[in-house]
């Protein structure tokens, strides 16, 4: 195997997994980061996973990523969300111990063998229109065949607490402003951002007598598929309340929020808003849930989920005395908002590489996104990406049709943002098929192909496939009659026509209980064998629609169209759909089907064009 250098900048979520996965597949790699101790660091709330994003942490971890395997060695409380809705959009979450989860991140990074570089990076090196390496204040000129820059909320970033401001990638570090004007030199589309977190607590100052205690799931859903059982201590968080005073308190004075005093220019996280914003856009609402979530078994230190801010301190201290529970609560740690530049994402290819930029790619917040989770995927995409750019091989790309990273690539660079994206199930169109219990067959063929899979996951993996295989034989196969099913209380016509054990088991309220009356084989099965084939069953007739459905848009994608084409010489085509074509140059039909404003006849029209012998190009 060809051995080929990765640089990969910055050490959070996107840089350890762009780390690992180049790894992985055999390259040579350097981590270049400020602080060696916090790569893995958890910078905001101390949890992986949840809505859509556990979904992504399901899918990095199907491709033999970090995240999954870490959180499950730190993950103190484990809750399966939405768990009263269908399985598709079902979300797994974990409340992390910060100090376990950042231990198993940097055991895993030394143990995958990545060279780490304690340096700032200052500047890129281009040569020959490629980039070829950075160039730091610490150790001097690195060079590498890819550079991956995952530089988090550090570029040009500035942390805002009321009308103080200072220079910073979060608390106690310093921003990365050499290397944001570097890019900004490069002439790329960049603006700003911004996001924030809440006051940290002391647990001890807390009346955890006077709040609700919110324990996990009896039956935790791991977020690794080779974990089993928790291995750390479970807890219970609680759970208070905003209240009228507390609201009051916030209105008299959001003149000196940052947010409201126009010191803030960067647009925030719609769907994680402040509390601010939280008591500006919902007024008639009187009160606003607070999760409290420790940070550790042995750190005294808690996270209040919900309450995120750029008030002054003393105003945090006020509000926060002001709540249930809180009311002699003790701040170790003033809440803040954090304003940092991002890259377009249009700016990028399918594989996070910078189109203008070859030898040059992007993970996690720089290119708009917010989220330990949509980092990691990012960061997975983009080693790979890297990797297969210096070996020179084709480049992998994620459909949006077969896996939730493919949706969010999709989403960023044909869409664009105008406010930090965040994953959620509602954006995945074929999401009856995306579920988080069957990320390993969509994507694990794909890992042991690129070998990011090792022998472990390998062979857990085949055992699980022959499971299932078995499985599906037998309940398609034993056909029952209706007085058979209901005997054991299945609710079947009485036409007398035989259903096999999989028809009846998508039935409402039909389970592995009532089928295993009639099959009791079903009884020696793994219960994650039964419960995925219970999804299944659920789905089946949605899922051949949906099926066809995705068929046809990877048509679309698979059908290219060439960077120079012409589109002046198109009829059926607006001079303004043809204007924002030669603007954009989608790379497929799938992306000019996603341009503003394209018509379903416009769409058919290059169609035909791209099938004229005589096409013409630019």
């Amino acid at each position: 195997m060809k051995q080929c250098t990765i640089i990969v900048v910055g050490g959070g979520h996107a840089g350890v997994e762009a780390a690992t996965a180049a790894r992985r597949m055999g390259a040579d790699v350097t981590l270049v980061t400020m602080n060696r101790d916090t790569i893995g660091v958890m910078s905001c709330n101390p949890a992986i996973g949840g809505l859509g994003k556990g979904h992504l942490v399901r899918e990095v971890d199907a491709l033999g990523g970090v995240m999954g395997r870490a959180a499950d060695k730190a993950g103190i409380q484990y809750r399966l969300l939405n768990r009263s809705k269908g399985p598709a959009v079902q979300g797994p979450r974990a409340q992390m111990d910060r100090a376990l989860y950042r231990s198993a991140v940097q055991e895993t990074v030394t143990e995958a063998g990545v060279t780490v570089v304690e340096a700032q990076v200052g500047d890129l090196i281009v040569s020959n229109g490629r980039v070829s390496g950075v160039r730091t204040h610490q150790a001097g000129d690195l060079r590498a065949d890819s550079v991956v820059l995952t530089t988090g909320t550090f570029l040009n970033g500035v942390i805002h607490i009321g009308d103080e401001q200072r220079s910073g990638g979060r608390v106690g570090e310093n921003a990365a402003s050499d290397l944001a004007h570097r890019l900004y030199g490069m002439k790329l589309p960049m603006g700003r951002l911004k996001t924030g977190t809440p006051p940290r607590l002391e647990g001890a100052s807390i009346a955890w007598d006077a709040l609700e205690a919110q324990p996990g799931d009896e039956d935790p859903t791991m977020l690794s598929f080779l974990s089993s059982h928790p291995v750390a201590r479970q807890i219970s968080c609680g759970i208070t309340h905003t209240n009228p005073r507390t609201h009051e308190i916030i209105g008299r004075n959001l003149h000196r929020s940052a947010m409201y005093s126009g010191n803030i220019s960067g647009s925030g996280p719609r769907y994680c808003p402040s509390i601010e914003d939280k008591i500006g856009r919902f007024a008639d609402k009187e009160s606003h849930q607070i999760f409290l979530e420790p940070e550790g078994l042995d750190d005294n230190t808690v996270y209040p989920n919900g309450i995120s801010t750029s008030l002054p301190a003393d105003v945090q201290d006020e509000y926060v005395r002001s709540i249930v529970g809180l009311e002699n609560a003790k701040i170790v740690q003033p809440g803040y908002a954090i304003e940092y530049d991002y890259v377009d994402p249009r700016a990028l290819d399918e594989t996070l590489q910078v189109s203008a930029l070859p030898g040059l790619w992007l993970a996690g917040q720089i290119n708009g996104t917010t989220g330990y989770e949509e980092a990691a995927a990012q960061g997975l995409i983009a080693g790979i990406g890297a990797v297969c750019s210096a070996r020179r091989e084709e480049p992998i790309r994620f459909s949006r049709t077969t896996s939730y990273m493919g949706v969010m690539v999709d989403d960023l660079i044909t869409r664009g943002v105008t406010e930090p994206y965040r994953m959620f199930t509602s954006r995945a169109e074929f999401r009856l098929s995306l579920r988080a219990d069957n990320a390993d067959q969509r994507l694990t063929p794909l890992g042991i192909d690129l070998g990011l899979v090792d022998d472990a996951r390998r062979s857990a993996f085949e055992t699980k496939i022959s499971m299932l295989g078995d499985a599906r034989g037998v309940l398609g196969s034993r056909m029952f009659t209706p007085k058979q099913a209901r005997a054991v209380g299945i609710n079947v016509s009485a036409d007398g026509s035989k259903k096999s054990a999989r028809a009846l088991l998508s039935i409402p309220n039909v389970g592995s209980g009532e089928i295993s009356q009639l099959l009791p084989e079903v009884l020696t099965w793994e219960p994650e064998i039964v419960a995925q084939l219970a999804r299944e069953a659920v789905y089946a007739n949605y899922l051949d629609r949906q099926t066809k459905e995705a068929e046809r848009l990877r048509r679309d994608e698979d059908t290219e169209i060439p960077a120079a084409f012409d589109y002046d010489f198109i009829a059926g085509l607006s001079s303004e759909l043809q204007g924002k074509l030669a603007q954009r140059r989608p790379r497929t039909i799938a992306a000019a089907a996603k341009i503003e404003g394209m018509t379903p006849a416009a769409l058919n029209a290059v169609i035909l064009a791209l099938r004229r012998p005589s096409r013409r190009e630019a």
